[in-house]
């Protein structure tokens, strides 16, 4: 079997994986421990990233005529591809925080949603929280004012309602027209 058959089927498993991706991150694994190494894929998995380690050759003729083919320039020594159909900030997020607890681990680059990042890139993109944090924000400042109009309405029923509340309330005020003419008298 030539050399050329026996390479088709793993550029064509890599196209396959980049193809409807999202986001597809580089990096650079050098230096990092096997228990490291283990633990990353890990977290990786349980967020659904593909995480694999190819040849930059492999890669490189993936790449060409899709988004990814701005990679091509970042494809020097050894390089893994995380890959996300779902979520298009999870790889570099993930990989952004692992590499503040093992620093061998270097993002080289990225492309989301078609746009190429470099590291800095990557970085800034890594920043950005998950569409699940995103969603529950937003629901907790809709929340929010209901919340407190609720609040509101259950104090002024513990009080009796709002005819006692409203007397309630101008107890608390000071009584300005009884002092006012004792002190226009004077």
């Amino acid at each position: 079997m030539a050399k050329v058959e026996q390479k088709q089927p793993i550029v064509q498993e890599i196209a396959e994986v980049i193809k409807d991706a999202q986001s597809v991150v580089l990096v650079d694994y050098r230096g990092l421990t096997v228990e490291e190494d283990t633990m990353l894929r890990k977290q990786l998995r349980e967020a659904g990233v593909s995480y694999k380690v190819y040849k930059n050759t492999m890669m490189n003729f993936a790449f060409k005529g899709t988004d990814c083919e701005s990679l091509s320039s970042v494809l020097s020594g050894p390089s893994a591809l995380a890959v996300s159909t779902t979520d298009a900030t999870a790889p570099a997020r993930i990989l952004a925080k692992f590499a503040k607890t093992a620093p061998a681990l270097e993002i080289k680059a990225g492309v989301v949603e078609g746009d190429f990042y470099d590291a800095a890139g990557m970085k800034e993109i890594a920043s950005v929280p998950s569409r699940e944090e995103l969603l529950s924000k937003f629901l907790g400042s809709i929340q929010s004012p209901i919340t407190n109009l609720a609040r509101v309405l259950n104090q002024i029923a513990e009080k009796g309602g709002p005819g006692e509340a409203a007397a309630a309330a101008e107890a608390a005020q000071p009584a300005e027209t009884d002092e006012a003419p004792a002190a226009e008298a004077e």
